[in-house]
């Protein structure tokens, strides 16, 4: 199918579809190309966040009839609407993804409100109703897979001290933090999380500081949720320490240290909306998914992993395949002691409640502010 040539009915879907909706009348319903915008906060070769979307870009650029233009080092600031600006009047961008979480509120906004035509898919943000509808959000139940690397973490770590160099205590980072802890405590019941918040998502200095520091206190496993693992993974393999990776698969910077680690797997993602587009099918403003729809993945197990940790991981694995498992399932308390989620009380995935995460559970030490 050649993607350029998608009908003017499809590129105008309008209300809750994904659209490439774009001035045609200006460049011609059957443009020769259909040109897509990817805008990174840190570099496309980071072994972390912004690669994992490259990566996806990448798969874009192997579809006939798509052309891709990418800006990196883009910062959350008015930098990224003067990039947004750059790609709609110069390069004919009529879909773009800007990918880091800070560029939604008020950027992204402010600018599919200046082009109603053309579709704004956000990264992370929590699209609402009252949004303009030509914005998007998508983002994937990536705590799936840090579950499953905690489980991991939880039969290798010697010492019971685990450690997880964050970025931001915002509910996405806070729902991987206590995933993470929660399937470690599955595995090693008085396994314990120690977090550090670096301030930022791209703080290398910082990065390194507090993965020194955690293992310096006794950590052997460590993890994270930052833009770039690099740093926490080279450092902590260099002092011997095991890792679970994050954002794309880290094992070739520590092949001996690497355990798993939880991935997104946008590049299957991107081509999905393409095609759905161009089939004038209709994507939700609030797209959501995990390991069953193909959003995330689990890395593969590094060698240090035992054969006892593999098993219950890829049986908790196939039970999230068929959605058959639940994370947040109460009674869970917070690390001060209050109850967050009662007895008898699930939340599944799709539960608002969880995008307003604000706590750290029973077994992290640290807090959110």
């Amino acid at each position: 199918m050649d993607f350029g040539r998608i009908s003017r009915r499809h590129l105008l879907q309008g209300g809750a579809a994904l659209t490439l909706g774009t001035a045609l009348g200006a460049r011609g319903a059957l443009a020769a190309e259909t040109t897509i915008g990817f805008i990174y906060v840190g570099s496309r070769d980071d072994y972390g966040y912004n690669q994992a979307h490259a990566q996806g870009a990448a798969a874009l650029k192997k579809l006939p009839g798509l052309k891709v233009v990418e800006e990196e080092k883009v910062p959350e600031t008015d930098a990224v609407e003067k990039t947004m600006e750059s790609m709609i009047n110069l390069d004919g961008a009529s879909l773009l993804f800007p990918t880091s979480f800070g560029y939604y509120n008020p950027h992204v906004l402010k600018m599919a409100q200046k082009y109603p035509k053309l579709r704004f898919q956000h990264c992370g943000g929590l699209w609402t109703d009252k949004d303009p509808k030509n914005a998007g959000s998508y983002f994937g139940y990536i705590d799936e897979a840090q579950y499953i690397s905690g489980i991991v973490a939880g039969y290798s770590t010697k010492s019971g001290k685990l450690g997880f160099v964050a970025a931001k205590p915002i509910p996405q980072v806070l729902r991987n933090i206590n995933a993470f802890t929660l399937g470690a405590k599955l595995a090693n019941p008085k396994a314990t999380t120690q977090v550090i918040f670096t301030g930022d998502w791209s703080m290398p200095v910082k990065e390194a500081e507090a993965t020194n520091s955690l293992i310096d206190q006794g950590v052997d496993v460590l993890t994270c949720h930052v833009d770039g693992p690099k740093t926490m993974v080279e450092n902590a393999a260099r002092r011997g320490a095991m890792v679970c990776g994050y954002h794309v698969n880290q094992s070739p910077l520590a092949p001996k240290a690497y355990l798993t680690g939880a991935e997104w797997n946008w590049e299957a993602l991107y081509p999905k909306f393409v095609k759905m587009i161009a089939a004038g099918e209709t994507i939700p403003n609030f797209y959501r998914g995990g390991l069953k729809d193909e959003i995330v993945k689990v890395s593969p197990y590094g060698e240090a992993v035992s054969e006892e940790a593999r098993k219950h991981a890829d049986e908790v694995k196939s039970k999230f395949m068929s959605s058959d498992f639940v994370i947040f399932k109460g009674p869970i308390s917070d690390n001060k002691g209050k109850v967050v989620i009662a007895a008898g009380t699930d939340r599944g995935q799709k539960d608002a409640e969880l995008e307003k995460m604000d706590y750290l559970v029973d077994g992290v030490i640290g807090a959110t502010s």
